[in-house]
């Protein structure tokens, strides 16, 4: 028997603070996980069958579950399990058959899966008359694969157990048991380099055991384990006993599933998008390849996961009572506030980035041509970090209103355009190019997709708080431009970022370089929307000073 509060969406305090749970436990974890990157690159490389086999095989579950299970937990779930709460249960039969079901699904997943690594290592990657990978690689990644496949099931019982406890109100555990995850991950690697020893030691595929192949891989999913386990221990804090129930019919399964099966075709043609993106990059195996986007992508992310995931999930939420109660203009009320608060960040990070990328590839690359190519492909992907951003916080919206009929069909001109394009890159750009190519490729693409998704929005709730939105934008980019040209010449007074140049000659020049140009980018940018009275930055950094002026007073 359950006995199960309600819940109720956060106020705006409640949103602030929901936000900071969310970015505190991110940033926590997003750091120890560039600690295991760059660890994992000291290993293994950036390039080479070693990186490229390793990047594939562990992409896998994560492109499996997103295909199969992803949509349905991340974007269907929270506005099914906010209406449940209405329930005279408060939803928890709801969840108790949604649980039931998700896992047994989960497990029959994850075991053909497994079964079928050979076949999803072929279909992912691809070998070519002068390129890409050879025998020896495919049955290297095969081997990674077989290691890595079972993560699918312990991500999808983490994004499962995470989305019932956001949808409930509590939302710090879900942004911190993936620190958990990177202290096991680093511990393997820190063993395999002191038993097996660092790159360039493991590039070619023949150079590889069986247990290395183990501790490697083995780690990785032992990590995302724990991660998915460590949830469990904040269950009680649902207020829901989990008793396994097979009684699939009723309890409004059937209406989840109606929006998931748009939710599915959007994340198919995402998948499929991303099998041409691995094919075509695995055709510069040995140059700027798989591994490269991945750490690129890291970079990428590192904003958008500690801003604007830990916004608009602190958001998403109310939206979906917003929805659920007909409350449309405060929904729209919020999508503005979300977008303006998010972007005053992603526009310093966007451009900041740019003039950090080389220092910051250094961290990760062991030569001058490593972080070339890292840094090419971290500017090309930068160049869609505010479209991302928009597009993301658009989505959302599209999964509170069950519009995924229309995402589906945006989603899917998106990946005609990629696809399209990954094709001609394969078949025109050479070798050394491919990679920095297919990401410039997604940040068109990206843009293309949130400038669909706002039009087919705008008309459907009366307006996007567009006017708004686009001149706080433009003020920030304003306030940067001043910012990003202090940073650069900071770098040029630390001697530029040639080759031999501090800033990327040594993890330690280039972590110094990016501290000093880093500071004085954030004091120049802050400073010039503060001169110039900017509300979203006033509203944020006014609170800090009145603690902080209080704390001097005592």
């Amino acid at each position: 028997m359950s006995d199960t509060p309600a819940t109720e969406s956060p106020s705006q305090g409640g949103i602030g603070k929901a936000s900071a749970l969310f970015a505190s436990g991110t940033i926590v974890s997003r750091a120890l996980g560039f600690v295991s990157a760059v660890v994992l690159a000291n290993a293994i490389g950036i390039v080479g069958a070693g990186a490229d086999a390793f990047t594939l095989a562990n992409q896998l579950p994560n492109n499996i579950y997103a295909l199969v299970a992803g949509g349905l937990l991340s974007a269907v779930i929270v506005p099914q399990i906010v209406r449940a709460g209405l329930h005279h249960d408060g939803g928890a039969q709801f969840i108790n058959r949604l649980m039931t079901i998700s896992l047994v699904v989960f497990v029959v997943l994850t075991v053909i899966a497994t079964a079928c690594a050979p076949l999803l290592v072929r279909l992912y990657a691809q070998s070519g008359a002068t390129s890409g990978f050879s025998e020896q690689d495919f049955a290297l990644a095969t081997a990674f694969a077989y290691w890595c496949l079972p993560q699918i099931f312990f991500y999808a019982l983490y994004s499962l157990l995470g989305e019932v406890l956001n949808a409930r109100g509590i939302f710090g555990p879900f942004t911190w048991t993936p620190a958990l995850n990177n202290l096991v991950v680093i511990g393997g690697l820190v063993i395999f380099i002191a038993a097996y020893g660092p790159d360039p030691q493991h590039r070619l595929a023949e150079t590889w055991t069986s247990p290395q192949i183990a501790l490697l891989a083995g780690t990785a999913t032992l990590g995302i384990a724990i991660q998915a386990f460590g949830l469990l221990l904040f269950w009680r804090r649902t207020g829901i006993r989990y008793r396994p129930d097979f009684r699939w019919r009723g309890a409004d399964l059937g209406q989840a599933g109606q929006a998931a099966a748009w939710v599915f075709g959007i994340f198919l043609v995402t998948q499929v998008s991303a099998v041409f993106e691995s094919r075509v990059a695995s055709l510069a195996s040995g140059e700027a390849s798989l591994a490269v986007l991945k750490y690129g992508w890291l970079i990428f992310i590192l904003p958008h996961s500690v801003v604007t995931v830990s916004v608009t999930m602190a958001y998403f939420t109310r939206m979906s009572e917003h929805v659920r109660d007909g409350r449309i203009g405060k929904l729209r009320n919020d999508i503005g506030a979300a977008l303006r608060t998010i972007l005053l960040a992603m526009v310093f990070s966007a451009i900041g980035l740019m003039v950090l990328a080389y220092p910051f590839s250094a961290v990760f690359a062991s030569d001058y041509a490593g972080v070339q190519a890292l840094g090419n492909v971290v500017v090309a992907y930068l160049v869609g970090l505010i479209p991302f951003t928009v597009f993301f916080v658009l989505l959302r919206v599209y999964y509170a209103m069950d519009l995924t009929r229309a995402a589906f069909v945006i989603q899917l001109a998106q990946a005609l355009l990629y696809v399209s394009g990954a094709l001609a890159i394969q078949a025109f750009v050479p070798v050394e190019w491919i990679a920095v190519s297919l990401a410039l490729l997604l940040s068109v693409a990206t843009t293309f997709q949130s400038a669909l998704s706002a039009l087919y929005l705008r008309p459907r709730i009366g307006g996007l708080e567009s006017r708004s939105v686009a001149l706080s934008t433009l003020w920030y980019f304003a306030a940067m431009v001043p910012a990003a040209g202090a940073g650069i010449a900071c770098l040029a007074l630390l001697g530029g970022i040639g080759a031999g140049a501090f800033a990327v000659s040594s993890v330690a020049g280039s972590l110094i370089a990016m501290t000093v140009a880093g500071t004085v980018m954030a004091g120049v940018y802050c400073a010039v929307l503060w001169i110039t009275r900017n509300p979203e930055f006033r509203g944020i950094a006014q609170p800090i000073l009145s603690k902080l002026r209080g704390i001097a007073r005592a």
